[in-house]
């Protein structure tokens, strides 16, 4: 079972992450502080589910460091950046190196609250593409290597008569390889045993086996 999705606020100032965390829970949105993004990673080695909001400018490893740090591990978290009027720079750097969004100390609260629903939405429409390719993942495990080679050739496109000629089979042959992975796959025709190739392609970095 997946954890549930957070907001994880990063800021080296208390009372910033007080204020934020008392914000963003009147809003409904589970929330977990970090003192620094060493402390972050030290907390999440195995993977975290929600969002990140970092403060831009912080001791030791900034919040463009924290945002390298992860995507360089495969993580496409939704990242957003916290930033003062002086460090706007900043904040465009950390969108060229992959920032969701950013916002300018003091901010509205309509808007923080807005930029983080955004961001725990982008990340569920993920974490959905992502079980939905470990599951594709897991029954395309289940067919015998002759039945991923047909069924990789009927994604290409490739007819049942052609398929025999270039694998050396009977058309009859290819016809109960068709048959059987439609069984495995539980799909209900060949566009769906397609469909969930494709799919078992396309999990996020931090997903793919």
């Amino acid at each position: 079972m997946s954890p549930e999705p957070q907001v994880h606020v990063i800021d080296d100032d208390p009372a910033v992450l007080r204020s934020i965390s008392f914000l963003l829970a009147t809003h409904g949105m589970p929330v977990r502080t970090y003192g620094s993004g060493a402390a972050f990673l030290a907390a999440h080695a195995q993977g975290v589910a929600g969002c990140i909001l970092s403060d831009v400018r912080m001791p030791e490893l900034d919040g463009i460091a924290l945002l390298r740090a992860l995507r360089a591990a495969g993580s496409d978290l939704p990242f957003l950046v916290m930033t003062g009027h002086a460090d706007v720079a900043m904040a465009i750097e950390a969108m060229k190196e992959g920032a969701m969004d950013f916002i300018e100390k003091p901010f509205c609260e309509a808007t923080l609250t807005s930029m983080v629903a955004r961001a725990l939405a982008a990340w569920r429409v993920t974490a959905a593409r992502d079980a939905r390719a470990s599951t594709a993942r897991r029954r395309l495990a289940m067919l015998s290597q002759r039945e991923r080679e047909v069924l990789e050739a009927i994604a290409a496109g490739r007819a049942s008569k052609a398929i025999a000629h270039d694998l050396g089979l009977s058309v009859r042959t290819v016809e109960v390889h068709r048959a059987n992975i439609l069984m495995k796959l539980a799909a209900d025709n060949t566009f769906a045993a397609v469909a969930m190739l494709v799919e078992a392609r396309f999990a996020s970095p931090d997903q793919k086996a």
